[in-house]
């Protein structure tokens, strides 16, 4: 890969996960290399926040931490309120000072649709935690768009605004969710895989409306496909969605870059290697 002097956003990177542990160092300067100069950390459970917390204290001009429960978290869990009401608190008391967003939140029915009261109430909670923080949302949908559309039309009025993560909607997908609340779209490695039908829908998806992420370690793009994901990957993204929309890499990195750092409420830096 050629590198540019662009600057990218990866809006969505578990970058703290165990399958980093061995070379989070050297993960971390390819992305930086790479010209990436913003991480955004999804939280999962309680189990992984420390090592979150610990890599964004670590880095803390590099990695910005969220706050949420994953949907799939609350599936076969006996204390999901008292995982929710941890959430409460540390947005309320954020130990490094600050979130970035209220996320990865949402609805999963990919594995069982025998929780869904639960998550439905959980993704509910966290909705009201995000308008009274005044945070973004970073919300996770799978095999569950109709009830997610039905969820956010609810909060239609109520200035709801952030990412919809590792989106692989339809067309009207796009449009309902953005007709309740003023969301981007989170564009990742499955842009890049051969059957995948997101290229037709993106073409019809204003630039403006779109960042960047990689969701490392999963979903890597091709060239990398069944081999770990990492943040300087979301080169390979921003070079696909470039070659969709008939345009420069430059400018996709300079737009999304721009419409990521909007919704976490941050400017840009120069640190491009």
């Amino acid at each position: 890969m050629t590198y540019r002097s662009m600057q990218l956003v990866d809006t969505h990177s578990h970058i703290y996960d165990p399958a980093f542990d061995a070379d989070r160092k050297e993960v971390l300067d390819r992305a930086i290399k790479a010209g990436v100069s913003h991480i955004f950390l999804p939280a999962i459970d309680p189990t992984c926040d420390d090592a979150m917390f610990s890599l964004a204290a670590a880095h803390p001009e590099l990695c910005y931490p969220m706050m949420g429960l994953h949907p799939t978290s609350i599936n076969d869990n006996p204390s999901y309120r008292n995982d929710l009401a941890r959430v409460a608190g540390l947005l309320d008391r954020p130990p490094l000072g600050r979130f970035y967003a209220v996320g990865e939140v949402g609805l999963d029915f990919h594995w069982s649709r025998d929780f869904i009261p639960q998550q439905t109430e959980a993704f509910r909670f966290q909705l009201e935690l995000s308008i009274h923080h005044n945070l973004p949302l970073v919300i996770h949908t799978r095999d569950a768009w109709p009830e997610m559309i039905d969820i956010l039309s609810h909060y239609k009025n109520r200035n709801l605004r952030g990412i919809m993560h590792s989106f692989a909607g339809t067309y009207d997908h796009y449009q309902a969710i953005r007709a309740v609340g003023n969301f981007r779209f989170g564009i990742g490695g499955t842009i890049t895989f051969k059957n995948s039908t997101l290229p037709e829908v993106l073409r019809q998806i204003p630039l403006e409306d779109i960042v960047l992420e990689t969701d490392a370690p999963y979903l890597t793009p091709v060239p990398f496909r069944g081999q770990r994901n990492e943040s300087a990957y979301i080169r390979y993204v921003c070079d696909r969605v470039a070659e969709i929309y008939n345009m420069p890499a430059e400018i996709v990195a300079e737009t999304t870059t721009q419409t990521a750092l909007d919704i976490f409420g941050l400017k840009p830096t120069n640190v491009l290697q």
